[in-house]
């Protein structure tokens, strides 16, 4: 089952590797990784993506808290929260073709970011699930390249970890 989970950590040298560290070490795979400061330019926010029953998950969450630079953990997989993916697609818009790349992008609320001769890079924000469905709706037009970010989550209304 996929996990998505957040890690708030001490703004300091080093700390993405020992996270990083610690999954490669156990043999964990990490399918996303999104690292930023937060609003507090002390602390940063982690969100990760990665696979495993709850076992596994329940290995991670405790060897993440045990690391000296981490403040908080949460893993946002049966919680109420709001995630959203970014995707920048390069893809060939031919004489032939740019009319329904255009409606595509319109369709999905993306935005065209940089025109040349003969492609389009386009950005796209939602869900992952969203993502999806328009990098296969490009699909057939030719997409020259993918760059995603992988989700970043926030839990809906008060703040992280409040009731």
């Amino acid at each position: 089952m996929k996990h998505t989970i957040s890690v708030l950590v001490q703004n300091e040298f080093g700390v993405l590797a020992r996270v990083a560290g610690l999954f490669s070490g156990r043999g964990f795979n990490i399918e996303s990784l999104s690292v930023a400061p937060t609003l507090e330019p002390t602390i940063s926010r982690m969100t990760i993506v990665t696979r495993g029953d709850d076992r596994i998950i329940e290995q991670i969450n405790k060897q993440l808290h045990k690391l000296i630079n981490t403040i908080k953990v949460i893993d946002f997989t049966h919680k109420d929260c709001v995630a959203r993916e970014m995707a920048l697609i390069k893809v060939s818009a031919e004489e032939g073709t740019r009319a329904e790349v255009l409606r595509i992008t319109d369709i999905f609320r993306a935005k065209v970011i940089d025109v040349a001769p003969r492609c389009y890079s386009i950005e796209v924000t939602g869900t992952s699930s969203k993502v999806d469905a328009i990098i296969e709706l490009l699909r057939p037009m030719g997409i020259k390249e993918v760059v995603r970010t992988g989700p970043v989550v926030l839990a809906r209304g008060a703040r992280m970890g409040e009731k």
